[in-house]
């Protein structure tokens, strides 16, 4: 089954590949690895999802806002790859960066929410590295940002 075919039988919906807004690239390629710029938590209609995990989100919400970041990644990669996710041979690094409490210790379960989704289109080849870190705060406010590395074939 293509990831194409499994993004459709999972019913997901990608959100648009959002332009950067800074003097920055969304994605790069380097050889064979592409480099995904970090996305931030953004809902289904296009609103910002703010907070901090640990005060106005709980550990659940934060799943989702992680979730929301892979998916906005894995559109970034189908924009650098043309439409076409057969390029695609593994993800190898997720980072992600958790707006949370000081006390807060729980960034794993919450990209959880990036490393599943990833897991759930792409596989074996979704299986990755990471790292979870608790940040003080991150643009505008979000809750949760999330950068990827893929290997191209």
């Amino acid at each position: 089954m293509s990831y194409d075919e499994k993004i459709k039988e999972l019913n997901i919906v990608l959100p648009k590949a959002a332009d950067p807004v800074g003097s920055y690239l969304a994605t790069k390629i380097s050889g064979k690895m592409l480099f995904v710029s970090g996305q931030i938590s953004i809902d289904e209609d296009g609103k910002l999802i703010k907070g901090k995990v640990g005060k106005e989100l709980n550990i659940e919400q934060g799943y989702e806002a992680a979730k929301r970041c892979a998916l906005s990644i894995v559109s970034q990669v189908k924009k650098a790859c043309n439409d076409d996710l057969t390029k695609i041979k593994s993800c190898v690094k997720l980072t992600g960066f958790v707006n949370s409490t000081e006390n807060f210790t729980d960034q794993p379960k919450v990209i959880n929410g990036a490393s599943d989704l990833i897991a759930s289109i792409f596989g074996e080849n979704g299986m990755h590295t990471r790292a979870a870190v608790s940040v003080n705060s991150l643009p505008l406010g979000v809750s949760v940002e999330v950068d990827a590395i893929f290997e191209l074939n």
